[in-house]
């Protein structure tokens, strides 16, 4: 079993809605994947309660024994929706997890937030993957400005940034309205694309496929995630 914390320490950055639909996504790419909502807020628990993938609502203190329960139980990938604060919470996950998912928007506070977590997995020598979400999307086969130059602050973050980059969209909002995932509620649609993009590049980490970094608006052609 594999288990992938997805964290955020600013607030509105889509930790929750990245924790919910990465986990549909494994489930739907026939994985056993359980979500862990052990963020008090319990939005993905909310967000999911007449789904039929598995939610556990959890705390900081239980992960360990969570981990440890869900791999008894089969399952494949245990997906963590870790609490913004305090910053125990979110070493605790961090330290069960495989890799960590820092999810920040293309906004100064933003990566300001992503570069203090990235330097909490250095010391804690932790794999992660940045993930940048809710991006414009391209105009005229050009990438905006402030995706470019948030990939350029964090080029030499020490943490390598995702192949995909997840845009503002309705429909992620659309399917969670429906207790869906994205790749439920349209799944031929650009938000089921790119999402399924990640989790495809998350098991290629976790199987330790890293191949080279590609444009991060190239969301369609899923590959593995690099290293820096």
């Amino acid at each position: 079993m594999q288990t992938v914390a997805v964290i955020s320490r600013k607030g509105g950055a889509g930790k929750s809605t990245v924790a919910v639909n990465l986990a549909a996504a494994l489930r739907d790419g026939g994985q056993r994947a359980v979500l862990a909502d052990a963020d008090p807020l319990r939005s993905s628990s909310e967000a999911l309660r007449a789904h039929s993938l598995a939610v556990v609502e959890t705390s900081a203190s239980k992960l360990f024994a969570l981990v440890t329960a869900s791999r008894r139980s089969g399952c494949d990938v245990l997906v963590i929706d870790t609490p913004a604060s305090p910053e125990a919470d979110i070493v605790a996950a961090i330290k069960v997890a495989d890799i960590c998912l820092v999810v920040a928007r293309p906004t100064y506070l933003d990566l300001a937030a992503a570069l203090k977590t990235v330097e909490l997995l250095r010391q804690l020598r932790a794999p992660g993957v940045i993930v940048l979400n809710q991006c414009p999307s391209p105009r005229q086969g050009r990438e905006a400005r402030v995706v470019t130059g948030a990939i350029e602050a964090l080029r030499f973050a020490g943490v390598p940034v995702a192949g995909v980059t997840l845009r503002v969209r309705q429909a992620y909002q659309a399917a969670l309205s429906y207790g869906l995932g994205v790749t439920e509620w349209e799944p031929t649609g650009q938000a089921a694309t790119e999402t399924r993009a990640l989790a495809e590049q998350v098991l290629g980490r976790l199987r330790g496929e890293i191949q080279a970094l590609r444009p991060a608006n190239d969301a369609a052609r899923p590959t593995a995630l690099s290293t820096v």
